[in-house]
């Protein structure tokens, strides 16, 4: 559709205020990144978003999420630590007319660093190079949280507001459950559509794939190594267990699904942790897993549980010590199904017509390997849930970064389709 002469103006005026904020955005970002916000440990983190969305006059909301409150719902995933410092903030922008509403979501966990002798820069110290920002947590996904914040920030600079109410949520437990995500449902906040300003090079995701976690506990038999022979050992079980799931994982990939059609391997099983044993000199009567893996949307997860475990069940069979005493599956952090946005929404229309004023190029369209809170969205909420965000790399890696030229391309997007969708009325006095 033909851009207006009106259109063409609100384009260049967002795009001019975006601008103007820019360096004061980046500033921002670092003072985001700088604040360590693993697990357990982002309410200081959420006191600033809170802070952030007091001083531009929007409603908050700060509360404890309580498990209670959200695990009978759809899409709840089982968690094992404390939910005591697990705290979402949301910043309502109430309009005053009858404009499209929107939820801007994004999370402020961040993943764990590894070892810090590994990393260039200092996960925490935020450095600028080469037009980008380095930092845990700078692209997954800090950057978006400011690009929803500072899109805002755009209207009013240039003298507007948004027609439509506007929900900006920093939530937590995106990283292992999306149990944050699903507390804002649960809390009432809900609207016509969700943009979730993930780092996805620019494009917008179509699709991705569901994750889910479990643990094997594996027992063995305990005996001196002097006659290693006479015991079992459960960290030596481990390997053909694994091995049996990543056959799995083949098989998996091999059914296939249209929107994974570009990808030659979207479904990744990972064994990421492993312990076990107690002393050296013992044959280790115990070991345990943990495993990620994905499956496709659309995919029921209590079957592809039962798969799961009865590939651990055949894998046991095997070895003499455990065909009597079988491996435990246990189910802890992600359950989450795979989402794919429906086709022709008239949110993926606006907010393509805005990446392509914006850029000049059209939007790009992702399959992910990997999750996000979309599924809430979408599969619980009936709300379109759009994954847009900048270009980052390294994200769980070290030196992690964000292109920052990206992220302000990623912002005047978000500002105009803001503008687009909500409508937008002359800035309140």
């Amino acid at each position: 559709m033909p851009s207006t002469s009106a259109d063409l103006r609100l384009t260049a005026d967002i795009v001019t205020a975006v601008d103007a904020g820019f360096e004061q955005q980046v500033a921002w970002l670092a003072d985001l990144v700088r604040m360590p916000s693993l697990r357990g440990d982002e309410a200081p983190a959420q006191d600033f978003m809170a802070r952030a969305f007091h001083a531009r006059a929007l409603a908050v909301d700060r509360w404890k999420v309580a498990v209670e409150d959200i695990s009978h719902l759809p899409g709840f995933s089982p968690v094992s630590v404390s939910y005591d410092n697990a705290y979402n903030v949301v910043g309502a922008w109430r309009a005053q007319g009858a404009g499209r509403s929107l939820i801007l979501n994004g999370h402020i966990d961040v993943v764990p660093t590894g070892p810090l002798s590994m990393w260039q820069v200092p996960p925490f110290e935020p450095q600028i190079r080469d037009g980008w920002m380095n930092g845990r947590g700078a692209g997954d996904m800090k950057a978006g949280l400011a690009a929803n914040l500072f899109a805002l920030d755009a209207l009013h600079r240039a003298g507007l507001e948004p027609d439509g109410d506007v929900y900006l949520q920093s939530v937590v437990e995106e990283e292992c459950t999306g149990n944050g995500a699903l507390a804002c449902l649960a809390r009432g906040y809900r609207a016509e559509c969700a943009l979730i300003s993930e780092p996805s090079g620019a494009h917008l995701m179509s699709a991705q794939v569901g994750v889910m976690w479990f643990q094997v506990k594996i027992r063995g038999r305990p005996a001196h190594v002097a006659v290693a022979g006479t015991g079992a050992n459960a960290i030596e079980a481990v390997f053909p267990i694994v091995q049996a799931l990543h056959a799995l994982e083949h098989r998996w990939n091999d059914q296939g699904h249209p929107a994974f059609a570009g990808h030659d391997h979207p479904l990744n099983f990972v064994l990421s942790r492993i312990e076990g044993g107690d002393w050296t000199s013992s044959v280790p009567s115990w070991c345990t897993f943990d495993m990620r893996v994905a499956v496709f949307p659309g995919v029921d997860l209590a079957q592809a549980r039962a798969e799961i475990e009865q590939t651990v069940a055949l894998a046991a069979q095997k070895d003499a010590f455990l065909r009597h005493n079988p491996p435990e599956v246990v189910y802890h952090g992600f359950q989450a199904e795979g989402y794919e946005l429906p086709k022709n929404t008239a949110a993926q229309a606006v907010l393509e017509q805005c990446h392509g004023d914006v850029t000049g190029r059209p939007l790009g369209h992702l399959a992910s390997t990997g999750t996000t809170d979309a599924r809430f969205f979408g599969l619980y909420a009936g709300i379109p849930a759009l994954v847009y965000g900048p270009v980052a790399e390294q994200i769980h890696g070290f030196d992690e970064r964000v292109n920052l030229s990206s992220m302000r391309e990623v912002t005047q997007t978000i500002a105009l389709f803001i503008a687009r969708w909500c409508g937008v009325r002359p800035r309140r006095t």
